[in-house]
């Protein structure tokens, strides 16, 4: 009896024993996580959108909300340009995801002299463009044969001569659109002198010049305000919003949607009502 009771108690640890080596490997799967954790890195994983914007107030619209597209996995990197044409050759090129600096009109100009296909993915705001003078307190105060700069690129300077023809200055051949040039002036009977610059320099010729027609962000760098300083100024209703620009190939990715999601918040509007004073009105779309 007392041998039987022996192998019985033997019998018992051996299978309890199997029951161990059957049972340790499913649990120290469970606990190392092995069907969930090598996907999670991915899930969570930064997503870096290289961002070209002019200084004032593009880049600084976008690195306001830096910190909560942060929140959402998105790395939002900021590279500053003082030039309309190599933001749009880099997002082009791929060294950039995207560029905010520009209208629709200069775009369409844009691909269209270089044979490039960069979209619109969404309107941000209106830049209500100006004319300005460091000579005149009042556009009443412009004589005749006074020069006038404008910018010399086809869309900003069109934009010019619309904003000149619609106080009376001077007139168009209004089938040009926002395509005309100086060449399409029909009557310019003060005789004025167009200069055609480099955008950028526009505010550096104020003293060189009786009047500059000039880009609000260029203005703001040059302590400009636009509100206070122009002698006629577009109103809000003015067509050339600044639109973010992307690839056909990167318009619809998640991180482009958050960017686009984040840039169209009450947040937003409420960092460039308080920041520009009117210089600059939202326009979201």
């Amino acid at each position: 009896m007392k041998k039987s009771l022996v192998v019985l108690i033997a019998l018992m640890l051996v299978l309890a024993g199997c029951g161990a080596r059957d049972t340790a490997p499913q649990n120290t799967g469970a606990n190392k996580g092995e069907n969930t954790q090598g996907a999670q890195p991915a899930q969570n994983e930064e997503v870096t959108l290289k961002v070209g914007a002019s200084p004032v107030p593009h880049g600084d619209i976008l690195k306001s909300i830096i910190p909560a597209l942060k929140e959402q996995g998105v790395n939002l990197e900021v590279t500053e340009f003082n030039d309309y044409v190599q933001p749009n050759v880099q997002v082009f090129e791929k060294q950039l995801d995207a560029n905010f600096f520009q209208h629709t009109p200069y775009l369409d100009q844009f691909n269209k002299d270089r044979n490039y296909d960069l979209v619109k993915v969404a309107g941000v705001h209106v830049e209500p463009f100006g004319v300005y003078s460091h000579k005149l307190k009042s556009i009443d105060e412009l004589k005749d044969g006074a020069k006038i700069a404008i910018p010399n690129d086809p869309s900003n300077g069109g934009r010019a001569l619309l904003l000149l023809a619609q106080h009376g200055l001077i007139k168009l051949d209004e089938t040009k659109g926002v395509e005309v040039t100086v060449g399409d002036i029909k009557e310019n009977p003060r005789k004025f002198q167009f200069v055609e610059l480099e955008a950028a320099t526009l505010p550096r010729v104020l003293d060189e010049v009786d009047i500059a027609t000039i880009n609000t962000n260029y203005a703001l760098e040059a302590d400009l305000n636009p509100t206070q300083d122009a002698l006629l100024i577009e109103d809000k209703d003015s067509p050339y919003v600044n639109i973010l620009v992307a690839r056909p190939d990167n318009k619809d990715s998640d991180a482009m949607k958050k960017l686009i999601a984040a840039l169209h918040t009450p947040e937003v509007e409420k960092f460039i009502n308080d920041t520009y004073k009117g210089a600059v009105v939202p326009a979201f779309d």
